[in-house]
């Protein structure tokens, strides 16, 4: 006698984890701890670990409120909290755990190697709370920057490095170079940087994206 088909038993749900206590909200201590930690991991300015801190006191009042504590109540301790996540954010830059113009060097070259143009590093460092003077004293020279937009051009293959043969209609090639020069000026690259980088021997791209690489 065959036995009988028994329906599939479905998997056990896990017991939800009881939502964290708030507790009091973060003190010098923990915010010390906790910026190590994010340290640990990742580089930062004195302006990002600030708003990694800040966002941890944010996530405490709001722990807090959910708890049903007044917002009266709230509202003081976590400005106290933010005013210390900003002078623990300042002490790691004086114990030299943060460094703001090293961060920005490393990046700027970091960035320039990935293709981006002077003008997006600029930017990309200031998003990061780099200040202007740190940031412009870390950017590329100009001179880099035709390697950086041959960089770019390796990305998008265009240019030099093109897997398409240019189209034999002229107003078809002008229209495809007018279009990849929309793109390098979209990515911050001037007119004359991004005419030499499309014009460039492939073999030539090639030697000076290789010297970049290792440079």
């Amino acid at each position: 006698m065959a036995e009988e088909s028994r329906p599939p038993r479905k998997p056990q749900r896990q017991p939800r984890r009881a939502p964290r206590p708030a507790g009091p909200p973060p003190g010098e201590a923990a915010l010390r701890e906790a910026a190590l930690a994010h340290l640990a991991r990742f580089a930062a300015t004195e302006a990002g670990l600030k708003r990694v801190l800040q966002r941890r006191v944010d996530r405490w009042a709001r722990r807090a409120e959910a708890e049903g504590a007044a917002a009266e109540a709230i509202a003081p301790q976590a400005a106290a909290a933010r005013a210390m996540a900003a002078t623990v954010a300042k002490a790691m830059v004086a114990a030299g755990a943060v460094d703001d113009a090293a961060f920005a060097e490393s990046r700027a070259r970091r960035l320039a190697r990935a293709g981006r143009s002077r003008r997006a590093i600029a930017a990309h460092l200031g998003a990061k709370g780099v200040a202007a003077e740190t940031a412009a004293a870390a950017l590329p020279e100009a001179g880099a920057e035709l390697d950086a937009a041959l960089a770019q051009c390796r990305r998008r293959r265009i240019g030099p490095f093109a897997t398409q043969t240019p189209p034999g209609d002229p107003q078809a090639a002008r229209a495809a170079r007018l279009k990849s020069l929309a793109a390098l000026a979209r990515a911050g690259f001037g007119r004359e940087v991004a005419e030499a980088a499309l014009s460039m021997d492939p073999a030539e791209a090639e030697e000076r994206l290789i010297a970049l690489r290792q440079g």
